[in-house]
C-alpha cells in the first residue's frame, strides 16, 4: 500500500507532503505509524508509533496487547522448551515497556532492559551503541550477571527495526561474551530496506547462529534525494517561528513561557485552525497536585533495569488491583479523560497500573511517557506530534542536565494526569516552578503523583539475606513458639546488669545510654506477688475488652490480615493477646513479631529489613502496651521516615496500636483511660522471661538485630502465660461490649491531642526538673520508674483507688513519697531523681529527698 501525501486523515501526511516521504508496506502500517520531524544530523524524520505509549497517548490495553501478542508469537516460534530457556532484552528508553510486555506474552522468560542510567555498585554485563538515537550509549546492568550467561535463545525487542544497526551492535557485543545458537528479534514494525534485510542474514551466517524476526507489520520508508537537508531546513524554519511565538508569549506571561512556548508556537505553525484549544490564559495556574501511595510491593523491581523474573511478575499482578484502586479513589469523581504518564525508562509499571485502572473506572484512560528525545511539534491533524511540554531533567542524569519532553498532552482534553516517577526522579527539580507537575498543571486541573521505589539490588536484597530467622520459645522466651517471633539476638550469656544507682548516674551524666546495660531484675516480694494476682483478677475483663477493641479496630481500619509487630518488651504481651483475640473471634492465625526500639536511637533497622523482605510493610501494625507522653510514638515516626528514605522501601505505617492511650498520642487504641495493666507491674516474669532490649556497639554490629537476654533461671517466678490465660478466659464475656465500643470509636474524633506531652512539659517546669525525659506519666511508666530507675517522687491523682495499690507498695519499699495532685490527666506520674549522684541514695538503697 502507498500512503500518499494527500491522505489528510493520517498523522504522517504533513511530513509526507512537505518532504516527499512515502510509506510503503502492509495495510495496517498507517494505523501503527505517523511521522514527525526532529533535529538530528543522521535522520530528519521520526516514525511515531500510535501503539507504543511513548509519544502518542493510547489506551493502555491497546499498548499492552500489542506487546503481549508479539510475545505469544515468539513463544509459538520457540516452543515451550526453548521459551523456558529464553531471556528477553528490551531497548531503553523507548522499548522498555514493549519488551516487558513481550516477556509477559512469552510467560516463561526473565526480562532485562538496557539503560542509560548507571547505577553505583552494579557492574555492567554489556553495552552497545544506538547510532541514530538522541542518546546513544546503552548499558546492561543485571543484578545477576548469570542472567545473560546462558545458552538459551536471546529475544531482542525494539519498537522499530529500521537499519538493524542497533540489533547488530547488541548481538555482536553479547555474542562475544555469551555465545548462543539462537536469537529472535522482535519489533512493532520492520522498516528495513532489502539491503538491510540482507545484512542481518549475512551476520547470522557470520556468527553461526539462527536469527528470526517477529514483527506486527512491515514496510519501508522511501526518501527522496536531499531529504535530510530539506528536513533540517524545515525544522530550523519552524523552530525560528517557535522562538518568535515564545517571545510574544513571554511578553504576555513571563512566568509560564518556557514550558508552553512550543505549544503556543504550534498554533502558529498550523496550516489550518487548531482542532483543540491551547489554554494560554491558564498557563501560570498552580496544579492541584496529589501524592498517591501505590503501596508498591516491597523489594519488587520497578522495571527490568536489573532483571525482572516471572516470580516478580506474579507479585506485581497480585498487587495491581489494590494499586489501581488507590489511584481510582484519588481521581476527581467527575474526571472523563485521564492520562497516565510514565517517566522515560519507567514504562512498564505505569502501563500495567494504567491497564488495571482502565478496567476499573468509567473515565477514558490513556497512557504515554516522557522522553529525552526532542521532536518538532506542529498543531496539525496530519502531524503525529501536536504539542510538546518542555521541562528540566529531574533524575540527576549521568550525562548532565538537559530538557525533557512530554508530547501530545497539552490540548489533549485530559481532566487529570497521573504522573509516575521512580524515587530517583522524585527530586527538587521535579517540584520546581518549571518542573513537570507545574507544566502539566498549566493544561490539566488535577495532577496526581505516584512514586515507585527505585530498585537498587545492593540495598533491597543483600542485607535481608544475611539476617537470621526470628528467635522463638522455648529456646528463647517462655511463650509458645507460635505466639511471637523475636527479631533479636540472644545475649543471655553476656553480663549486662548493673546496679540501678550506677546506671542512673551514667545515664544522667551522659556517660552511657540506658540501652547499653540492664537493671538488675526486680524480684517481687510475696506481698507484691499477691497484689499482682489480685490486680489481675480485678482487671482481666477490662484488659480483655481493651484487647478486643484495639484488635477489631486494627482489622477494620489497618489491614484484614495484619502483621503484628510489638515493640519489645512492653508491647509483646499485648501483641500476643491481640493475636489470640483474632484467633478467638475469626480463626485468624496472625504473624506476630517483637522488635527493639530505643529512645534516641530509633527502631532496629535490620528488623525492618527482615519484615520488608518477608511481609508487605502495608500490613505491619506496630503494637505497644500504652502511651506515656508519646516519646516512642514520635521516635518511631522519625525512624520509619529515615529508614524508608534510606532504603527505598515504603509502606510502613508508623502509628502505634496500643492497649491504653492516656497521653492521647495515637488513633488506634483500646481505651484512653489510664488504668492498671498488670503486665506493667513486673518485668521479664510477665514478658516471656525476656529482658529489655540492648543496643551496644561492641555487641550489636551493623548487620545484627538488637540484643536481649532470656532469664531461664527465673522460670519459677514466671507468670507470663498465666497472665495471658487469665485475660483470654474473659474474651467471651466482653464480646458485646467490644462491639459497642468499636462502633462508637468508628464515628468518634480520635485525632491525637497530645495533651499528655503538654502535661509532662508543665510538670517538668513546675517541679524544677527541666527535662521531660525524667517525667514518666501513667501507671505503666510510673511502675517502670520504681522498678528500674532512681525515683524521686510519685504524683498520684487525688482519689485514685486500687489501680495504684502496687505503686504505693513499691514506693513504700523504696522510701519514695507519693504526692496527691488534683489536676492530673494521668492516674499517676513518676519523677526520676533530677539531680542524681551516688549520694542521692542511702546505704539501704532508698532514695533521699532533695
Amino acid at each position: 500500500m502507498n500512503i500518499a501525501a494527500n491522505d489528510g486523515d493520517w498523522s504522517g501526511s504533513w511530513v509526507a507532503e512537505r518532504l516527499g516521504v512515502e510509506l510503503v508496506g502492509d495495510d495496517g502500517l498507517r494505523a501503527l505509524l505517523g511521522l514527525a520531524l526532529r533535529r538530528n544530523p543522521k535522520r530528519a524524520h521520526l516514525l511515531v508509533s500510535n501503539v507504543l505509549g511513548k509519544h502518542v497517548p493510547q489506551s493502555p490495553s491497546v499498548v499492552y496487547g500489542h506487546g503481549f501478542a508479539l510475545g505469544r508469537r515468539v513463544r509459538d516460534l520457540l516452543g515451550e522448551g526453548e521459551a523456558a530457556r529464553a531471556v528477553v532484552v528490551g531497548y531503553a528508553e523507548t522499548a522498555t515497556g514493549l519488551g516487558h510486555s513481550v516477556a509477559d506474552g512469552i510467560g516463561l522468560a526473565p526480562y532485562l532492559h538496557s539503560t542509560r542510567r548507571p547505577v553505583p555498585g552494579v557492574i555492567p554485563a554489556g553495552g552497545f551503541e544506538e547510532s541514530h538515537s538522541h542518546a546513544t550509549s546503552h548499558l546492561l546492568l543485571p543484578k545477576d550477571p548469570a542472567l545473560l550467561a546462558t545458552d538459551g535463545p536471546l529475544v531482542l525487542v525494539d519498537d522499530e527495526f529500521s537499519t538493524g544497526n542497533t540489533v547488530l551492535n547488541t548481538i555482536r557485543d553479547l555474542h562475544a561474551r555469551y555465545p548462543r545458537k539462537r536469537y529472535v528479534v522482535v519489533a512493532l514494525v520492520d522498516m528495513r530496506s532489502p539491503a538491510d534485510a540482507g545484512r542481518l542474514t549475512s551476520f547470522a551466517e557470520e556468527i553461526n547462529a539462527r536469527v528470526d524476526l517477529v514483527a506486527a507489520a512491515s514496510g519501508t520508508v522511501k526518501l527522496p534525494e536531499g531529504v535530510l537537508e530539506k528536513g533540517q531546513e524545515l525544522v530550523a524554519r519552524y523552530e525560528e517561528s517557535a522562538d518568535v511565538a515564545a517571545q510574544a508569549d513571554f511578553q504576555r506571561n513571563p512566568l509560564g513561557a518556557r514550558g508552553c512556548a512550543e505549544s503556543a508556537a504550534a498554533a502558529a505553525w498550523a496550516r489550518s485552525a487548531p482542532t483543540h484549544p491551547h489554554p494560554a490564559d491558564n498557563r501560570t495556574a498552580t496544579p492541584h497536585l496529589t501524592r498517591v501511595d501505590l503501596h508498591w510491593p516491597p523489594g519488587l523491581p520497578d522495571g527490568g533495569r536489573h532483571g525482572f523474573t516471572p516470580a516478580h511478575r506474579a507479585r506485581l499482578e497480585s498487587a495491581l488491583p489494590l494499586m489501581a484502586a488507590r489511584l481510582a479513589e484519588a481521581l476527581p469523581p467527575d474526571a472523563h479523560r485521564v492520562l497516565t504518564l510514565g517517566f522515560e525508562e519507567l514504562m512498564y509499571a505505569p502501563l500495567r497500573v494504567a491497564r488495571e485502572l482502565e478496567a476499573l473506572v468509567a473515565a477514558e484512560v490513556r497512557y504515554s511517557t516522557t522522553t529525552r528525545s526532542p521532536v518538532l511539534a506542529v498543531d496539525d491533524p496530519g502531524y503525529a506530534i501536536r504539542s510538546r511540554l518542555v521541562f528540566p531533567a529531574h533524575d540527576n542524569p549521568a550525562d548532565g542536565p538537559g530538557d525533557r519532553y512530554a508530547y501530545n498532552v497539552a490540548g489533549g482534553g485530559f481532566d487529570a494526569v497521573v504522573l509516575f516517577v521512580d524515587s530517583a526522579g522524585d527530586t527538587p527539580e521535579l517540584h520546581a516552578p518549571d518542573g513537570l507537575p507545574a507544566r502539566l498543571g498549566a493544561y490539566v486541573p488535577h495532577v496526581l503523583l505516584a512514586v515507585v521505589p527505585s530498585y537498587v539490588p545492593a540495598l533491597t536484597e543483600e542485607s535481608p539475606a544475611m539476617l537470621p530467622e526470628p528467635l522463638r520459645g522455648p529456646a528463647f522466651s517462655s511463650y509458645p513458639p507460635e505466639d511471637v517471633g523475636w527479631l533479636l539476638q540472644d545475649l543471655s550469656d553476656v553480663t549486662l546488669e548493673a546496679p540501678t544507682e550506677e546506671r542512673e548516674e551514667a545515664i544522667q551524666s551522659g556517660g552511657a545510654h540506658y540501652a547499653e546495660s540492664l537493671p538488675v531484675e526486680y524480684q517481687p516480694s510475696e506481698q507484691y506477688q499477691t497484689l499482682f494476682h489480685a490486680a489481675l483478677e480485678t482487671s482481666a475483663a477490662r484488659i480483655a475488652q481493651a484487647v478486643g477493641v484495639v484488635t477489631e479496630t486494627v482489622l477494620a481500619e489497618r489491614s484484614p490480615r495484619p502483621v503484628l509487630v510489638s515493640l519489645a518488651r512492653a508491647g509483646t504481651p499485648v501483641g500476643v493477646l491481640m493475636r489470640r483475640w483474632a484467633q478467638f473471634r475469626y480463626g485468624l492465625d496472625l504473624p506476630h513479631y517483637a522488635v527493639s526500639i530505643v529512645r534516641g536511637r530509633g527502631i532496629d533497622a535490620n528488623a525492618l529489613r527482615w519484615l520488608a523482605a518477608h511481609h508487605d510493610p502495608r500490613d505491619v501494625v506496630f503494637v505497644d502496651g500504652w502511651t506515656g507522653k508519646g516519646a516512642i510514638t514520635r521516635e518511631l515516626a522519625d525512624a520509619i521516615e529515615e529508614f524508608e528514605e534510606r532504603e527505598g522501601v515504603s509502606g510502613f505505617d508508623p502509628e502505634i496500636a496500643v492497649l491504653a492511650d492516656p497521653g492521647s498520642c495515637v488513633r488506634t487504641y483500646g481505651t484512653r483511660e489510664d488504668f492498671l495493666i498488670p503486665s506493667a507491674c513486673l518485668n521479664s516474669t510477665v514478658s516471656g522471661l525476656i529482658s529489655r532490649t540492648v543496643l551496644r556497639a561492641d555487641l550489636v554490629g551493623p548487620n545484627d538485630f538488637h540484643g536481649a537476654k532470656f532469664y531461664r533461671e527465673l522460670a519459677g517466678a514466671d507468670v507470663s502465660v498465666a497472665f495471658l490465660d487469665a485475660v483470654v478466659a474473659r474474651f467471651g464475656e466482653v464480646v458485646d461490649a467490644v462491639d459497642g465500643a468499636v462502633k462508637e470509636l468508628a464515628v468518634a474524633d480520635r485525632t491525637p491531642s497530645w495533651e499528655g506531652w503538654a502535661a509532662v512539659e508543665r510538670i517538668s517546669e513546675e517541679y524544677g526538673i527541666h527535662d521531660v525525659n525524667l517525667v514518666k506519666p501513667g501507671v505503666g511508666e510510673t511502675t517502670r520508674v520504681l522498678l528500674r530507675r532512681v525515683p524521686w517522687k510519685i504524683l498520684a491523682r487525688a482519689g485514685a483507688g486500687a489501680d495504684l495499690d502496687h505503686v504505693r507498695l513499691l514506693a513504700e519499699q523504696r522510701g519514695v513519697p507519693v504526692e496527691e495532685v488534683g489536676d492530673l490527666p494521668y492516674t499517676c506520674v513518676g519523677l526520676i531523681h533530677p539531680k542524681y549522684t551516688r549520694g542521692a541514695t542511702g546505704a539501704d538503697g532508698k532514695a533521699v529527698n532533695l
